[in-house]
């Protein structure tokens, strides 16, 4: 039986050299987890339970690959000063890509799930594939290998990511050194946000790309990356998206469902809008309506990554039809009384469909987003807030607009930092993501 952790890993350590790639995730996680602040070896032996033995040697090997570097000594109450650690967040990047039926945003982010820049560009959904591929690519283009650059230089490149299909097992991809703050490359649609905090200027080596993370409507099968009947745009059904885009892209690619990639990023990414909680939705209103959902700790997929079709229970029997072809169903009724403009009866629709759901799984905290709600969520915060047990909470998630598509880049970071994927020794059929990020130097 593994040690208790004493800190919230998500995983415990296990002192078996079969783990060796599992420990150094989990101390990698834990490093992350404590920011600036840091950690010394000794609060990561407790955080993880591994010995402190096992601690140093993987901490060197983290501080030899680039990912984490010293970053002074703890306050001594006597003894020796304990060496303070510190996760370098510009060792590796991942690019997150919320694909949607009118509008693709691509968001670069480093280590530590900093986002360094965005873009933001129109999309047909329905215009066929290969429009759809070329503005994807042209997106990504622009925030890795199209003038963006990294503070630092970065470190060191990643080892290989693999997954399901052969197209995602591409290297990690590189790029040259640049002393300026990260910025998107110049280009209608785009959208700069905060710096990353800086990485030691001392590195000098091109840091990596780690992967590309996508988030799409559903329905579709994370496992294959293949897209189903998406609701209205029945063509792409059968569609491998994800092996098409890594083709074109040259890197790792990883794909799910929109509203599981926020649902991610809200549970394990450096927002943290549903960190704490054991079970929360994640209710998305914008071009569509969909559900994330987390249920004891984890993304909730569900077999044939078929659940969270929130959208489409019926609430109104022989009501207006849906592109799904039932009729009444809450995504028709709560767009059509948006695009009306009666955002209280809207909100009163998605109150009476979030009720439903928090009551059939027992559901601890709602989390509200999508462009529709960010337009204007008080009425929804009340609407919902109305029709819910007076026990759960209702909250507008943070990230705003790029929610999805920084959930979309923790589909790549996640498996990093120990903290997607099954645990040593599960059934390879009941594992939750099919795609596994080495760590730099073989670790």
């Amino acid at each position: 039986m593994w040690p208790v952790s004493t800190l919230r890993t998500g995983r415990p350590g296990a002192n078996l050299a079969a783990l060796r790639d599992h420990n150094a995730a989990v101390v990698l996680g834990l490093l992350r987890d404590a920011g600036e602040r840091g950690a010394s070896r000794a609060e990561l032996a407790a955080g993880t339970g591994l010995t402190p033995q096992a601690v140093s040697k993987i901490t060197a090997r983290l501080r030899d690959a680039g990912l984490a570097t010293a970053a002074g000594r703890r306050s001594s109450t006597g003894g020796k000063p304990a060496t303070v650690l510190r996760l370098v967040p510009g060792a590796a990047y991942a690019v997150g890509l919320h694909i949607d039926r009118d509008a693709v945003t691509a968001t670069l982010v480093d280590l530590g799930g900093t986002a360094v820049a965005t873009r933001t560009a129109p999309l047909a959904f329905g215009a066929g594939a290969e429009a759809v591929l070329d503005t994807v690519t042209t997106e990504v283009h622009a925030l890795w290998g199209g003038g963006t650059a990294v503070p630092g230089a970065g470190t060191a490149s990643a080892g290989p990511a693999t997954g399901a299909g052969p197209a995602t097992a591409a290297g990690a991809a590189t790029m040259p050194a640049g002393g300026a703050s990260p910025a998107p490359a110049a280009g209608a649609g785009t959208a700069p946000v905060a710096d990353a905090a800086s990485a030691p200027t001392a590195l000098a080596l091109p840091a990596a790309l780690l992967g590309v993370g996508v988030a799409a409507p559903g329905p579709l099968d994370h496992r294959h990356g293949v897209l189903h009947r998406v609701t209205g745009f029945p063509q792409w059904d059968g569609f491998p998206l994800r092996d098409a885009l890594a083709g074109r892209l040259g890197t790792a690619v990883v794909l799910d469902k929109d509203t599981n990639a926020a649902a991610l990023g809200l549970l394990r990414g450096p927002r943290g809008g549903g960190r704490g909680a054991d079970s929360f939705a994640y209710l998305h209103l914008g071009t569509g309506l969909g559900a994330g959902l987390v249920l004891g700790g984890a993304v909730h997929r569900g077999a044939r990554t078929g659940a969270g079709e929130f959208g489409h229970q019926v609430l109104q029997l022989d009501g207006p039809p849906c592109p799904c072809g039932r009729r009444g169903c809450v995504e028709v009724l709560c767009l059509r009384a948006a695009a009306d403009g009666d955002a209280p009866r809207a909100a009163r629709l998605l109150g009476i469909a979030a009720a439903n759901l928090v009551r059939l799984l027992d559901i601890d905290l709602v989390l509200l987003g999508g462009r529709t709600v960010l337009a204007g969520p008080g009425p929804y915060l009340r609407g919902v807030r109305s029709e819910l047990p007076p026990t759960v909470p209702v909250a507008v998630a943070p990230g705003g607009e790029r929610t999805v598509a920084e959930g979309a880049a923790e589909l790549v970071l996640a498996p990093l930092f120990g903290r997607a994927g099954p645990a040593p020794g599960a059934d390879e059929d009941a594992r939750q993501d099919e795609t596994t990020i080495d760590l730099p130097g073989g670790m």
